[in-house]
């Protein structure tokens, strides 16, 4: 799968990831979508990588969503954490 496919399905697994871990982000939509971008690719990365899933390589199979929604989640957990600590030390 091409990497213009991994961005729209990031793009899609970002809502996703927001709508999961629901909260105040330092951001706002464009935040949003660059980690579900970076999720995505992240998510297909170690998904071929690590677990050396070959589905990974059709937009519409659930392997493909689901690494890609898990990379968004650990991408928006990882930029709360270091967000929050930059925004709670300024004040």
């Amino acid at each position: 799968m091409g990497i213009i496919a991994w961005i729209v399905i990031g793009l899609i697994a970002g809502a996703a990831a927001k709508a999961i871990m629901p909260g105040r982000d330092p951001g706002g939509i464009f935040v949003t979508m660059l980690i579900g971008i970076a999720g995505g690719l992240l998510g297909g990365f170690l998904g071929k990588v690590i677990f050396g899933i070959h589905s990974l390589t059709g937009f519409f199979h659930l392997s493909t969503w689901i690494a890609a929604i898990v990379g968004s989640l650990l991408i928006l957990a990882l930029y709360r954490v270091f967000a929050g600590r930059r925004s709670s030390s300024r004040g």
